[in-house]
């Protein structure tokens, strides 16, 4: 959790539930708005929609074989500010997965709250919760904020590359890793 000056908590991370499927929809298509813009075909992105993702969250939220913890950062307000999942690690990759890693599937928080600890407060406490020895994720590798916001977090950058198709333009994305037990996440936020 991040703190304010007078030590009150600013962000309550806590597991997501169903009714919160609809603010994580806005959250995910908003984030992914102003994160890949230049990155990704702007028709792509303006195709993206807050009702259909919704949908696609619901499905796989009520499938009970789901290895995958999904979490909200919220408002002292209760407002959806953030979500996080992560799980098991998948076998998109490319090299195969290990046994024993988990991944981090998503990490986003509303465009208007980047910067303020959001991020943060949501990646740490997946670092704590995630019952796994390592964590890895994938970034697009022109996403250079986000770069620098997981290497300021202990991960790094191990050689993995994939290949993703948006709408028709290759998009590579690049696999960073760290530990996830036992390790303090410190994370220092610049522009």
């Amino acid at each position: 959790m991040d703190a304010t000056a007078a030590g009150e908590p600013r962000y309550r991370v806590r597991e997501m539930t169903e009714p919160d499927i609809d603010a994580v929809a806005a959250v995910r298509v908003s984030a992914w708005r102003h994160a890949y813009a230049g990155l990704m075909p702007q028709a792509y992105l303006d195709g993206l929609s807050v009702a259909a993702y919704a949908e696609q969250r619901r499905a796989a939220f009520a499938d009970p074989a789901g290895a995958v913890t999904n979490l909200v950062a919220e408002g002292p307000d209760g407002t959806v500010l953030g979500w996080a999942a992560y799980g098991p690690a998948t076998s998109t990759d490319p090299e195969g997965t290990a046994p024993d890693e988990g991944e981090l599937y998503t990490l986003y928080a509303r465009p208007d709250v980047i910067g303020t600890g959001v991020g943060r407060t949501l990646l740490t406490e997946v670092l704590r919760r995630a019952p796994y020895p390592a964590v890895r994720l994938w970034v697009l590798e022109g996403n250079a904020r986000a770069r620098r916001f997981y290497e300021r977090a202990g991960f790094r950058p191990d050689g993995g590359v994939l290949v993703e198709d948006a709408d028709g333009s290759p998009v590579r994305e690049l696999r960073y890793r760290r530990a996830s037990v036992g390790v303090t996440v410190a994370v220092t936020v610049a522009g």
